[in-house]
């Protein structure tokens, strides 16, 4: 991924429902900076939010958080995308109300307040009440990653998002339509974020139990799955082309799983 310039570390206020950042919950922090700065060539910075807490960076574009926090708050290693919403109590409730889970918050983190919760069928999504980096606004260029949910039904799932975030509402900018089974989220005509339906939650193989799938761009697939595995991660879908150019999955040491795609901004 290119690095931008400016004011790509500054704050803008968010696109309401829209996805505004990653974030890696780990256990050490200082190993997955090895981890991935050998793989995707980040560069890390000290975050806003305490020592537990850094920003990977490409170029000077702020692309995800990692944070050692997997032990302390009982959650597993695992990257997360986080929504913007005008109020995180309010996000909470619906939540609730639609017998999903919030697990943490929510919390104050810094200049906002954020959460942690789990959608019907088990997938782990944040929320995140608060200005977003510019480099992560939706209605600015394409965000540093794509994100796609993989579950067991993606037009309920779109639903309960929908309800939650407001999508389609015309309360924010978030639009949503279908192609070809899937539900594409989308902010002035660009695609933010995907559903995708036919994952089993009692599928041993996590690529293909429900969750989140947060996708990085790489200019060589095949050389950041071979640097994966040198650094002592694991090869989770072996490097192959589809519709958004060469992609792989991947584990880091601790098993966090990723995407990488030279294609689809």
């Amino acid at each position: 991924m290119g690095a931008r310039t400016g004011s790509a570390s500054s704050t803008v206020s968010p696109v309401c429902g829209a996805p505004c950042w990653v974030s890696l919950a780990t256990c050490d922090r200082e190993a997955a900076e090895r981890f991935y700065g050998e793989v995707l060539g980040w560069s890390f910075r000290p975050g806003s939010l305490g020592e537990e807490f850094s920003v990977a960076t490409s170029g000077d574009v702020p692309v995800a958080g990692l944070g050692a926090i997997a032990r302390s708050m009982g959650v597993a290693v695992q990257w997360t995308p986080f929504f913007s919403v005008p109020d995180a109590d309010t996000a909470a409730a619906r939540v609730r109300e639609r017998s999903a889970t919030v697990a943490v918050g929510p919390i104050r983190m810094g200049e906002g307040r954020t959460a942690l919760a789990a959608d019907l069928a088990g997938a782990t999504f944040g929320f995140w009440e608060g200005e977003v980096l510019s480099s992560w606004h939706a209605g600015r260029g394409s965000p540093p990653a794509r994100l796609e949910l993989r579950t067991r039904d993606a037009f309920a799932a779109a639903i309960f998002y929908a309800e939650v975030f407001e999508w389609a509402t015309g309360e924010g900018r978030c639009e949503v339509d279908y192609q070809h089974e899937a539900v594409v989220v989308r902010v002035d005509g660009r695609a933010v974020a995907t559903l995708r339906g036919g994952a089993v939650e009692s599928a041993p193989d996590p690529h293909i139990r429900p969750r989140w799938h947060v996708s990085f761009y790489v200019d060589d697939v095949d050389g950041a799955a071979k640097a994966a595995v040198e650094a002592g991660g694991a090869v989770a879908m072996a490097p192959s082309d589809s519709p958004f150019g060469r992609t792989a999955s991947l584990f880091d040491p601790e098993g966090g799983l990723f995407t990488v795609t030279s294609g689809g901004r």
